[in-house]
């Protein structure tokens, strides 16, 4: 477990995150659990998916997927 120290930003306190510790990415939500302050990356959102999806050509997949051999599934009741 690594210590770090708070300090003073204007009127907010700031906590300083080790580099073996830094998230990639700069949008974070914090809660309070008890006496923990929880540190997390903002869950993603979809925009990106939906610029990628809109990447695809028009005529992607128009032939579906083709034959593909099925598995035999286990019937059995567990």
């Amino acid at each position: 477990m690594a210590i770090t120290r708070v300090f003073r930003n204007g009127n907010s306190q700031a906590v300083r995150i080790p580099a073996d510790l830094a998230f990639d990415r700069n949008d974070l939500e914090i809660e309070r659990v008890g006496d923990e302050l929880r540190i997390r990356p903002v869950p993603r959102r979809l925009d990106g998916l939906l610029g990628k999806l809109a990447a695809f050509s028009d005529d992607f997949m128009r032939d579906g997927r083709g034959e593909q051999d099925q598995a035999e599934r286990d019937t059995r009741c567990s």
